[in-house]
């Protein structure tokens, strides 16, 4: 009897359904339908493509692979170990972008990890999650999945509540939520269409594209500016008042020292003692004194706030001081670290009052040459309080109230700028944007605010009471181990980002010396100073700071590169930074020679600090770009100077001269032409003509749309550069 003969088209399923898999296990982001399989191994017939068909659904219904869309797969990768190669699996924190695709930054460091928003697995920006990692592909960056989150480090968003008869949406104000939130009328609270919400995630079911939420408060109207910053602080979980308890305490503190306290301290009543602060300063934290030693030698004091002689650890005043972190400084308000009766009054060094501080006080010469030092518990009384202007005035003009004692100070500070910078700091020149506000909040004008000598007076003075105490505990004389103590590190740049801004630098004129530490520091003050006030000042100082680490808080010690310490801390403001409130402690223990305190404890308290100084950071960021954009809102129409301060697929970014505003001209606003963007040259190029529009051209624009909600700003084009 003869073999039946196959027929024509017939394919043995177990094999070609492993080389399907196999195609899948090539491209596991990939989806494919079964013509698309079909061309990929030559079968043309009609036969040969049912059964490509049966085997995919075969393989669906066996988990192998997952249905994207009607008719289109993708690889499970959960269910395919047998074809993979050994799952690798990263853990890191999640960069959300508006599109809903992300990026993961591991905690190992190395590449991000780039997340299809198909697959982010109900994963929100900034929460902590683990990765499955994808074959690399040639020539790409990593990509992945989620498959778990860790720690959801963020529930709660601001946004605008849009009512529907029986639920309502909420619309987050924050860009990297790319999620409306779902609200059912049970979870509503009162809310009316069009408020503006705090809204707290409850839920998000498995098959659900929206998280479930529910109102937890209503903050008002938008648009008002009360509401607006409220909104902002909200949105990072900053508390809006203090609880009554930690209210209390800071009420039953007595302003009155006792004499028995003073006596215990070393006394600076009578040395000669000022405070420099902004104008509009209320915390007076630091204070500088000095008197003549002889023989061309001075005794210079930083004295700082004795905020640990009034808040004692584990009290109600020092929980809710740590949960805070730090103050925060929106446009139009101080949110403290500390209440009013502690802030302002009993530990701001006011002029003519008797107040605690924690001093380092040093002998210096005339070179700014450090003699001595002594670390300890004071008690002042300052002469008079400066503000930033006034002491800028005795300087120009060598004349004024106590103006022999302030140039001497002026002095000694630039020497100790002038070492600091020859031993490789780095002179970060970010312009600081300010507003004067009518009495509703709104910005009538904008201002940069300038850093002159005045300022530089101070801040050396403080970065030599903050070094000098952290090589004090750090670098112990002889073989002793160090104690535990709290430092400001920051790391050196990330060679491969480095790399990359310098080729970025390049392709502008521009170029860094990266032969030695000292020669790449002394490039980036150059860089820096070439650049100011050109178009492209704004986005290349923007890259070369996220370029270099964070600087951020932590008990194991690796210097701080931005600044050339080997050694750095922060002691200087304990009013308004809980690490520095941690640091008098420290020291505080340790010169009454006790043992070290525990290591995994206070790096734990970093950790913390870190994150809510990056919060502050953030949310005072979010209030000025507000400020900027509403400083436009009645200027619709109106024309600007401006420079091109970026260029993308979507158009050119126009920083305005007055404002720092920063909007976009998008590329069909630009009607002379049909624009191509060279993303190599940073650039745009006319198609028909040839004009072009560069990074750091100036432009006039008029601006076109204030979208006050999303903060964005939308300009048109006037005339070309001039």
């Amino acid at each position: 009897m003869s073999k039946k003969r196959r027929k024509k088209g017939k394919h043995p399923k177990n094999t070609l359904a492993r080389i399907i898999l196999s195609l899948f296990a090539e491209n596991p982001f990939r989806a494919y339908n079964n013509k698309q399989i079909a061309a990929q191994l030559g079968i043309r017939d009609k036969a040969g493509k049912q059964v490509i068909f049966e085997i995919l659904e075969e393989m669906l219904q066996a988990g192998e692979l997952q249905e994207v869309k009607r008719g289109k797969y993708v690889l499970n990768v959960e269910n395919a170990e047998e074809i993979l190669p050994k799952k690798h699996y990263i853990t890191g924190t999640v960069d959300m972008k508006s599109t809903g695709k992300a990026y993961v930054i591991p905690d190992e460091g190395g590449d991000d990890i780039y997340i299809a928003s198909n697959n982010v697995d109900h994963a929100l920006n900034e929460d902590h999650v683990k990765v499955l990692l994808f074959p690399r592909r040639k020539g790409r960056k990593p990509e992945g999945k989620i498959v778990e989150v860790l720690e959801r480090r963020k529930d709660t968003y601001v946004g605008l509540l849009q009512l529907s008869q029986n639920f309502g949406f909420v619309i987050p104000d924050n860009s990297a939520m790319p999620y409306d939130i779902f609200v059912p009328e049970r979870n509503l609270k009162k809310g009316e269409n069009g408020d503006k919400v705090l809204v707290r995630i409850i839920d998000w079911p498995e098959h659900s594209n929206n998280p479930f939420g529910e109102i937890i408060e209503v903050l008002g109207k938008p648009g008002l500016n009360d509401v607006e910053m409220k909104s902002i602080l909200a949105d990072y979980n900053f508390p809006l008042s203090f609880p009554k308890e930690v209210e209390k305490a800071a009420g039953r503190i007595k302003t009155k020292i006792p004499d028995i306290e003073i006596k215990s301290r070393k006394d600076f009543r009578d040395v000669w003692t000022i405070t420099i602060d902004p104008v509009d300063a209320k915390d007076f934290d630091d204070a500088l004194s000095l008197r003549p030693l002889g023989d061309g030698l001075w005794e210079a004091g930083v004295h700082i706030a004795d905020v640990s002689h009034y808040v004692r650890p584990a009290t109600p005043l020092d929980k809710e001081a740590f949960e805070r972190g730090t103050s925060v400084y929106l446009v139009d308000r101080v949110i403290p670290m500390l209440p009013e009766k502690l802030s302002n009054e009993v530990c701001s060094l006011r002029p003519n009052e008797e107040k605690l501080t924690f001093s380092a006080v040093f002998k210096i010469n005339e070179k700014a040459e450090v003699l001595g030092q002594w670390f300890g518990k004071t008690v002042i009384r300052s002469d008079r309080r400066f503000n930033y202007g006034e002491v800028q005035e005795i300087i120009e003009n060598e004349e004024g109230e106590y103006a022999d004692k302030i140039l001497t100070l002026h002095r000694m500070a630039q020497i100790l700028r002038k070492k600091r910078f020859r031993a490789g700091a780095i002179n970060f020149n970010t312009p600081e944007i300010k507003f004067r506000l009518d009495e509703n909040g709104k910005p009538v004008e904008t201002y940069i605010k300038e850093q002159k000598e005045a300022n530089f007076l101070v801040e050396e003075f403080m970065l030599l009471a903050n070094r000098s105490v952290a090589e004090f505990i750090g670098k112990p004389a002889g073989n002793k181990k160090p104690k535990t103590f709290v430092y400001r590190v920051h790391d050196e740049p990330n060679p491969e980002k480095l790399n990359t801004f310098m080729q970025f630098l390049r392709k502008l004129g521009y170029s860094l010396n990266i032969q030695s530490r000292e020669t790449l520091a002394e490039s980036y003050n150059k860089l820096f100073n070439a650049i100011k006030g050109k178009g492209e000042e704004n986005m290349i100082e923007t890259i070369a700071i996220r370029t270099m680490a964070k600087a951020y808080y932590s008990t194991d010690n690796i210097g701080h590169y931005g600044l050339a310490f080997p050694y750095y801390t922060h002691f200087t403001s304990p009013i308004r930074r809980y690490p520095d409130l941690m640091v008098h402690r420290l020291l505080e223990r340790y010169l009454e020679g006790k043992k070290s305190v525990n290591k995994e404890a206070y790096e734990e308290m970093c950790k913390h600090a870190s994150e809510m100084e990056r919060r502050a950071q953030n949310a005072e960021r979010d209030s000025v770009k507000y400020k900027q954009v509403e400083f436009l809102t009645d200027k619709t129409g109106k024309v600007f100077d401006g420079l091109i301060s970026g260029v993308s697929k979507w158009g050119l970014f126009v920083e305005l001269v007055v404002s720092k505003s920063e909007g976009l001209i998008r590329f069909e606003s630009l009607k002379d032409d049909f624009y191509y963007l060279d993303e190599d040259n940073y650039q745009i190029i006319g198609k028909r003509y040839g004009n072009t529009y560069r990074l750091g051209d100036k432009v006039k624009v008029l601006v076109k749309n204030v979208n006050l909600v999303r903060r964005q700003l939308d300009f048109e084009l006037v005339e070309d550069e001039y």
